[in-house]
């Protein structure tokens, strides 16, 4: 397959339907996407109703071209990660992998358009983010919840506002950052350095102010990013936890026990921020973010120390930090259905915990005059307010 035929089925998966992420390639199934978090086919001239082990073969061929690194690791490795250009205007992040002995490829959609913290409806918590002068930021979450957009909207305040030199350390580059105030360098894995270890080496030898690492891996890229951290450094990161407490335990959990003692202090002294995120179907089409947020202050530092426990529980941390600007999940699930942009169900499904959510989601409801569906199966129906009457105030329904 040649790359303008490969460009043609691409640009036609596309145009097929509104708000596509992502593109898949699987032996046995039509040509799919997923728009708005769903799988759908696909139709094509002529219609192909299940790709062959040879077609997705030759499209991958067609994706990895003649690059020696790319070819060695999807025989080595079984996988490869590369970026395609389809034109000027799209760009794809590719993950080709091998499954039961045949290759799948899946293609991410990225943006053309530069994200910023105010197109992205960030809390204003983010102003401080972009303000610090050293130490850790962390951006987790699940694969596709809108992590590196998050961390790209960082970078581009930073360079609308500080004249400061930033590195990122990606793979693949997703967003090109235009030199502003700032100055960038954008380095991509397997290009421009052949791992995380050695790019976060060469970066301190970089002078820069600000370093992005595409992804906290391994137990030494953390330890790398410590230290820079620890010598005046900005860095932001990504890792896939759930949460805020689960990031913490999973950079711990890469130290063997007898380094545990040593690496407390220094994460508890770098750390500034944990942002989490999730995205949930909203009401109406489309996906809404939801977000934790925890920041660093005596509590979470005796946290970090010495390790979750009676009073030092990273979830109520944050719950008793509303007025820093932090929000558990629950929270922000609570604020996001008073809002009317997710429904119950999705409510519940995303909680972190249920019982929280649903007492808070039955407080909505008395407030709105809705019949709330007791435990016993009685039904308590609160009549409306009457006309004339003075709104019930909202505020103190979930702690904040």
């Amino acid at each position: 397959m040649r790359k303008p035929e490969l460009d043609a089925i691409l640009s036609g998966m596309i145009e097929s339907y509104d708000g596509i992420s992502d593109l898949i390639f699987a032996v046995g199934r039509p040509l799919q996407v997923e728009s708005q978090g769903v799988l759908r086919p696909v139709r094509t001239q002529p219609n192909i109703p299940a790709l062959t082990a040879y077609q997705i073969e030759q499209i991958a061929l067609t994706i990895v071209g003649d690059d020696r690194r790319l070819i060695s690791d999807l025989l080595c490795s079984g996988s490869c990660d590369c970026g395609y250009g389809l034109s000027d205007q799209v760009r794809f992040r590719v993950n080709i992998f091998r499954q039961r002995g045949n290759w799948a490829i899946v293609m991410r959609r990225l943006q053309t358009e530069m994200p910023t913290i105010a197109s992205l409806n960030l809390p204003t918590i983010f102003d401080d983010v972009v303000n610090q002068k050293n130490g850790l930021v962390l951006v987790t979450g699940a694969t596709g919840s809108g992590k590196t957009t998050t961390l790209a909207a960082v970078l581009n305040e930073l360079n609308m506002t500080k004249a400061v030199h930033i590195v990122t350390l990606e793979d693949p580059i997703e967003f090109v950052h235009k030199h502003k105030k700032a100055t960038f360098n954008q380095r991509e894995l397997g290009t421009d350095f052949d791992s995380y270890p050695s790019g976060l080496r060469a970066a301190l030898r970089q002078a820069p102010k600000v370093i992005l690492v595409g992804e906290m891996r391994d137990r030494e890229t953390v330890e790398i990013a410590l230290t820079a951290a620890e010598t005046g450094h900005l860095v932001l990161s990504t890792i896939h936890t759930i949460d805020a407490g689960q990031s913490i335990n999973r950079i711990i959990g890469m130290f063997p026990r007898d380094m545990e003692k040593q690496l407390r202090p220094r994460l508890a002294e770098t750390l500034r921020y944990v942002v989490s995120q999730r995205l949930a179907p909203r009401e109406g089409g489309g996906r809404t973010l939801l977000l934790e947020l925890m920041g660093s202050n005596l509590r979470t530092r005796e946290a970090i120390m010495l390790g979750e426990g009676e009073n030092r529980d990273f979830y109520d941390i944050i719950t008793d930090s509303v007025s820093f600007g932090w929000v558990t999940f629950d929270q922000s699930i609570c604020r996001a259905y008073d809002a009317g942009l997710i429904s119950e169900e999705t409510a519940l499904l995303y909680a972190t915990r249920k019982g929280v959510v649903q007492r808070n989601i039955d407080q909505i409801k008395k407030q709105r005059g809705v019949a709330v569906e007791m435990s016993t199966g009685l039904r308590l129906d609160t009549p409306s307010a009457a006309p004339g009457d003075s709104p019930r105030p909202k505020k103190g329904i979930f702690g904040f």
